[in-house]
């Protein structure tokens, strides 16, 4: 944590908006420091995350756009197909890219997780389902926020989580 309370301010922000995909979000969290632990600076995290206007929301769901990777955890086609004709689906329904923390999900459950995510918040309206994703970014960027700090004091094991980010 000292040395995130350390960083330039800019430095600082870029850092954040690796995990959370909004300027307004990062400038935010990047302003409060320093922070005292990892609990401080997830509780601003979330406080900075349900104050996102419309439009930073916006921004940090397009910012999660990615393509997928040819085949993710040796996933059969089939399964795969699926999931592009599903993101396909969410994206031309919602107009933006559909966002699922996986973080407590084991990773050869991530796929299946996704895909029924996916098939229940297609059947959403527009208002609820933006609730949803904006929540799914905050949860996007605690886990995130949790892995970078794990890593600058050498805790981390992993290089990721085994959220799918589509």
């Amino acid at each position: 944590m000292a040395r995130f309370n350390a960083l330039p301010r800019e430095t600082a922000e870029l850092t954040l908006h690796t995990c959370c995909r909004s300027h307004a979000w990062a400038r935010r969290v990047a302003a409060h420091r320093p922070y005292p632990n990892l609990d401080a600076l997830l509780a601003a995290a979330d406080e900075a995350a349900y104050d996102l206007a419309p439009a930073d929301i916006t921004e940090a769901l397009m910012g999660e756009k990615q393509s997928l990777p040819p085949s993710p955890a040796g996933y059969p086609a089939a399964a795969l197909t699926a999931l592009v004709a599903a993101h396909s689906a969410y994206e031309t329904r919602f107009g933006h890219p559909f966002v699922i923390c996986l973080d407590d999900i084991a990773p050869g459950e991530a796929l299946d997780h996704l895909l029924a995510g996916l098939r229940t918040r297609l059947g959403h309206d527009p208002l609820h389902e933006r609730e949803l994703a904006a929540e799914e970014l905050r949860r996007l960027a605690r886990g995130r926020l949790a892995r970078l700090t794990r890593r600058e004091t050498g805790r981390e094991t992993g290089i990721n989580s085994p959220y799918v980010p589509v």
